[in-house]
């Protein structure tokens, strides 16, 4: 199976987000991708130190959904499409999963927080599976993945045989640029991210923006943790990996003991 991240530029509104999901799905679809997958709040593009403070409406939101459907379709392929959304009033962080036949299979909810974040969004209380041509995975947008490993666990000892892991980390402005992938002197979040799937025994695939100073890359770590590729530091563009699912096989995970970590 082809597994494709996408690495976009950061989105200067709705409908440039829009632009450039078209342009990168078309790519992936072309190289036989499956999947792809985009960064946290894709659209309209995550809230960046007074950047795109606008909260669009849930009549925006939806037609820039029902867009991104219509493309899915078009090129058969699954979008996992991270995006601001409307639940009875409130606003939160999801990222939706379309079909490659362009049918909304639903969302998954941010649900663990950054303390910044508290003001912005509202945080979800559920966690899904998702399936695509036959595929098992589940989602852990950015904070969670990175600090909440449980979101992961869970997801693995439920069947998931990957866990999409769209973020932002990085900016425009400042910052150091790295050149080697988990380099000890970069910050430690490509490091969480090959424990999340060295520790349960699955793929995991990660998204962020294309920023000039990144944190971290997109990348697909295999499920004994090691990189299969990522995306060059900086660069838009899309990754595409192939994936064996049955190395993924959650056997970490599925170890997990429940009962002995009651709250």
């Amino acid at each position: 199976m082809k597994i494709a991240v996408a690495t976009p530029s950061y989105p200067a509104n709705l409908e440039n987000g829009l632009e450039q999901l078209n342009t990168l799905v078309i790519e992936a679809a072309n190289r036989q991708a499956d999947i792809i997958c985009f960064p946290e709040t894709y659209l309209p593009g995550y809230p960046l130190n007074g950047i795109h403070e606008k909260k669009y409406t849930h009549e925006e939101l939806q037609n820039a959904l029902d867009k991104a459907c219509a493309v899915a379709k078009e090129n058969n392929i699954g979008i996992i499409l991270p995006s601001d959304w409307y639940i009875l009033g409130k606003i939160y962080n999801v990222a939706h999963v379309i079909s490659n036949q362009g049918e909304h299979l639903g969302f998954q909810t941010k649900n663990q927080l950054d303390p910044s974040e508290d003001d912005w969004w509202s945080a979800g209380t559920e966690r899904h599976l998702f399936e695509i041509k036959g595929l098992k995975f589940g989602i852990s947008i950015c904070h969670e993945g990175f600090r909440y490993p449980e979101t992961v666990r869970w997801a693995a000892y439920n069947g998931a045989q990957i866990v999409f892991h769209p973020f932002c980390a990085g900016n425009d402005d400042n910052g150091t640029l790295l050149k080697e992938w988990a380099q000890k002197e970069a910050p430690y979040y490509e490091k969480a991210q090959m424990s999340r799937a060295l520790e349960n025994t699955v793929y995991v695939a990660t998204s962020n923006y294309a920023f000039r100073f990144q944190e971290a890359t997109g990348a697909i770590i295999d499920p004994n943790g090691n990189c299969i590729n990522h995306q060059p530091y900086g660069k838009a563009g899309v990754l595409i990996a192939d994936i064996d699912i049955e190395k993924a096989t959650g056997f970490l995970a599925k170890r997990f003991k429940p009962a002995l970590y009651k709250y």
